[in-house]
């Protein structure tokens, strides 16, 4: 490649690396603009910024008590549901042998209170009778809504039921509570704990239907997975038409085709299947066909945000036990911004030790080991704060000690790089000719190294929760930002700096001193081997060569020494 086509592609790169960065900056500038929570600062963790405390205590039986797996289980699928919320570095733990404590980083949402509150079983139960029509709709996937009219229960004879949905479940007095519940005034005590052999009467969590249902027939904690997205037509097609995808682990596949078996044939709102979280009814759609493998769709008046919501709902929805809040109140930062100014002042004086050393080992070169420090702090900056805006991310200390690392990481693959470049020099090639070549061999290099560090962050963020983890994505983060700065960044600049007269010429001050490096400078930006590295290379390879000699070489050669 000639040198002026070097220097174009050179500067191409450098373009699109500020074109990347000043995008990134220019759409957290258009959310702080447009009111979003978009913010030209990352958000910072509970233990950098404070934020809120929830203890949930459970709900039992008289004379029952909570084992450690159920409290364990519990503290995971709480975790879960924190975590779909996009709230990061929120710590779930046990208070004593009961309590579980939930501290988020600076204020929540309500729909991650609300979450987090809901912590009653997730159950299913058949409709018998509601004063509302169905809205939404359950089918194999692609099945489609079907809007259903109300009803309420018909009549009913004094026979024992026989089913979850029989209508003799309905007694006088069942009715006479149904007629007279009132939705929009509270009819539940915190906590209550309903009794799953027995009908129920509710509201859905809106206050706006009421229900009579029938006993538990399939758990929460039956249900393998829940996700949202569009349907798609039979021809495959997408729509925008978004719905919940549930799948259901073995038990809960029989049983659920053993209840859509019966409930298809029945008319509205008998064929509808309720699912009740914390006692309340989060949905309620009617059956439209007769689901055996366990993977079902409920379809209905959805936009992106309620689908997510009702998934997130069924996903993490199941607790082995129920709980109630006994408190929740606003908590200071555990360690504060003494302690941040502590970790930023340590990053820096290791910063300035790196400059230090790359001044004095490549003189003129510490411009791109400055430069590669800095443009890589640029992008770890826009990104997180980027990622607090979108995907909820919060910097912690941990995460900040992560960040101090990528200083190490950024250092050593310019290290390699250039130490590439100088061993070319000593083979005699000109300084153009050398940077391409060392970088050929550097860039395998740099990719290893760094994959490492990108294996080890994956396998901490997996494996790990909290601190931990905050910790592992920061360094996964700027190891990835590490191999872009030097690509589009380190290299870049090298290739522009290797046209000019001081770095070309050997100049004691550009790094690529002739005399350091063990060769001459002979002109034409060409350098030769000295006589005294020549000498050096010719007593090493023929002492190598004695070494791999036979026996019957080695006499040879002594009986011809003899001779002389």
């Amino acid at each position: 490649m000639a040198v002026s086509g070097v220097t174009k592609s050179a500067r191409r790169r450098l373009v699109w690396l500020g074109a990347m960065i000043v995008s990134i900056a220019a759409l957290i500038g258009i959310g702080v603009a447009t009111g979003s929570s978009a913010t030209l600062t990352p958000k910072l963790a509970l233990d950098l910024e404070g934020g809120t405390s929830i203890i949930l205590s459970p709900v039992v039986a008289e004379g029952t008590v909570v084992s450690e797996k159920e409290l364990q289980q519990a503290v995971g699928i709480i975790r879960q549901r924190v975590d779909s919320t996009g709230v990061s570095e929120a710590q779930v733990s046990t208070q004593g042998n009961n309590n579980i404590v939930v501290s988020i980083p600076g204020k929540p949402d309500d729909n991650t209170l609300k979450l987090i509150r809901s912590s009653a079983k997730l159950e299913f139960r058949a409709v018998i009778a509601t004063n509302s029509g169905a809205t939404t709709s359950v089918g194999g996937n692609g099945s489609s809504a079907s809007p259903s009219a109300s009803a309420k229960s018909g009549t009913k004879t004094s026979a024992s039921p026989t089913d979850a949905s029989d209508l003799n479940w309905v007694t006088p007095a069942l009715q006479a509570k149904f007629d007279a519940l009132d939705c929009s005034k509270q009819f539940r005590e915190p906590g209550q704990v309903d009794d799953p052999a027995q009908p129920l009467i509710t509201c859905d969590s809106s206050g706006y239907a009421k229900y009579i249902l029938g006993p538990v027939e399939i758990s929460g904690s039956d249900i393998a997975n829940a996700t949202s997205g569009t349907t798609t037509t039979s021809t495959g097609a997408q729509t925008n038409n978004w719905a919940v995808n549930l799948s259901f682990n073995d038990k809960g596949t029989k049983a659920f085709s053993a209840v859509t078996s019966r409930l298809y044939p029945l008319t509205d709102p008998r064929n509808r299947f309720a699912v009740t979280l914390d006692g309340y009814v989060i949905t309620a759609p009617a059956t439209q066909a007769v689901i055996t493998n366990g993977d079902a769709q409920i379809t209905g008046n959805f936009d992106q945000i309620s689908s997510k919501s009702l998934a997130d709902s069924l996903k993490y929805g199941s607790l082995p036990i129920s709980f109630q809040v006994q408190s929740q109140e606003n908590i200071s930062a555990t360690l504060g911004t003494e302690q941040l100014a502590s970790g930023l002042l340590a990053g820096l004086i290791g910063l300035i030790l790196v400059v230090i050393y790359s001044v004095f080992q490549y003189r003129g070169l510490a411009v791109v080991t400055i430069g590669s420090l800095v443009i890589a702090a640029v992008i770890a900056y826009v990104v997180i704060a980027f990622l607090s805006w979108r995907n909820g991310f919060r910097l912690s200390l941990s995460g900040v000690a992560g960040l101090i690392v990528a200083i190490g990481i950024t250092a050593d693959s310019f290290i390699v790089y250039f130490e590439r470049v100088r061993d070319e020099l000593r083979d005699g090639r000109p300084l153009n000719a050398a940077v391409e070549s060392g970088w050929k061999r550097a860039i395998r290099t740099i990719i290893v190294s760094d994959g490492v560090s990108l294996l080890a962050a994956v396998v901490l963020f997996t494996l790990t929760v909290g601190s931990v983890q905050g910790f592992a994505y920061t360094l996964g983060l700027t190891t990835i930002i590490d191999l872009a700065v030097v690509m589009l960044f380190t290299h870049p600049m090298l290739q522009i700096l290797a046209q000019t007269r001081f770095f070309a010429s050997g100049h004691p001050w550009s790094g690529f001193d002739s005399k350091a490096l063990g060769a001459n400078y002979r002109g034409r930006m060409e350098f030769k081997t000295s006589a005294r590295v020549t000498e050096t290379k010719k007593a090493k390879a023929s002492k190598e060569a004695t070494k791999r000699q036979t026996l019957a070489e080695r006499k040879a050669a002594q009986q011809a020494e003899g001779d002389n």
